[in-house]
């Protein structure tokens, strides 16, 4: 569709929308407000409780907060197609959401490399730990872990913009890897730098997570069964976390690759999941298995048992 020499991408990933318009619209409604309300209220209590103002609950708050930003980029548009009778969007609106998706998604990589390394410093060099994160420290590791992957999206939404489009369908519901499927000839630059993100962004940070967790358990193994299952008690929500995240990371890519060969309903399922499950989980891992914030969670929610 062409109209006012702007170019729209029809999302042709809905399944009998004219059907169920208002099913898909309550459900998805109230996710969102699960996710903006459950993430929020976790950065609200690290915010006000001095206790919570250490590295690791300020990386929690930086991850929930980034939970909250990349729903929004979704979620918006989503309820509004339900009710639309035409699922469309402009095709710079639609670069516009693919930049922010993924770069909002490799974020939550960095700042759980971040989490990693803080988590490194604090069990495997206690005495260290207060020289090394500072605030300064803290704050550079969250400015970049926003920074970095932004202006890596930034360049190759530039070179897609400029690319030629011949199909002008999106197999999906929002705009993600499947806008590469709309252009005549994917460019051989675009496709290197795009693995450069993946290596960069993606990879890379994994394995220094796996490494650094590693080496940690490695360390505590020696240790008494207190520190073990100190050590334990912190690790293994962001060991969770980045397990989550990573399987449903991959499943965006195998979604983009394969789709195909997918059934539409069954794209559509895979693809709700991605956008459903880790911003969920995110504050239900951290609020239940972190001891601190699950105490002042039930002070929040049930304050009479504590007068």
């Amino acid at each position: 569709m062409d109209e006012l020499n702007v170019t729209y991408i029809t999302l042709g990933g809905h399944v009998e929308v004219d059907r169920f318009r208002y099913v898909y619209f309550f459900i998805m409604f109230i996710a969102y407000i699960l996710i903006l309300c459950s993430n929020s209220i976790i950065v609200y209590l690290i915010w006000v409780h001095p206790n919570l103002h250490e590295p690791m609950y300020i990386f929690i708050a930086g991850l929930t907060l980034n939970s909250v930003l990349y729903s929004t980029a979704i979620y918006p548009k989503l309820l509004f197609d339900f009710l639309s009778e035409k699922q469309i969007i402009s095709y710079s609106a639609c670069l516009f959401q693919f930049q922010i998706f993924y770069s909002l998604g490799s974020s939550e990589f960095l700042l759980l490399s971040a989490m990693a390394y803080d988590r490194y410093v604090s069990i495997c060099k206690p005495l260290q730990y207060p020289n090394i994160m500072t605030k300064t420290t803290v704050s550079i590791f969250l400015f970049f872990a926003w920074l970095v992957p932004a202006c890596h999206l930034a360049v190759q939404t530039i070179w897609s913009s400029e690319a030629k489009l011949c199909d002008l369908t999106l197999k999906g519901i929002f705009c993600n890897n499947s806008i590469y499927k709309l252009q005549c000839v994917t460019s051989r630059v675009i496709t290197i730098f795009g693995i450069v993100i993946l290596l960069d962004l993606s990879i890379l940070p994994m394995l220094f997570i796996v490494f650094t967790y590693t080496k940690i358990f490695i360390i505590t193994y020696r240790s008494c069964r207190k520190v073990r299952k100190k050590v334990a008690d912190t690790c293994l929500p962001h060991l969770m976390v980045l397990i989550s995240f990573s399987c449903l990371f991959a499943y965006d890519i195998i979604i983009a690759r394969v789709q195909s060969n997918f059934p539409k309903p069954a794209r559509l399922i895979m693809t709700l999941q991605i956008i459903l499950y880790q911003p969920l989980f995110n504050p239900l891992i951290y609020g239940l298995r972190m001891k601190e914030i699950s105490e002042h969670l039930k002070r929040l929610f049930c304050p009479a048992k504590f007068i």
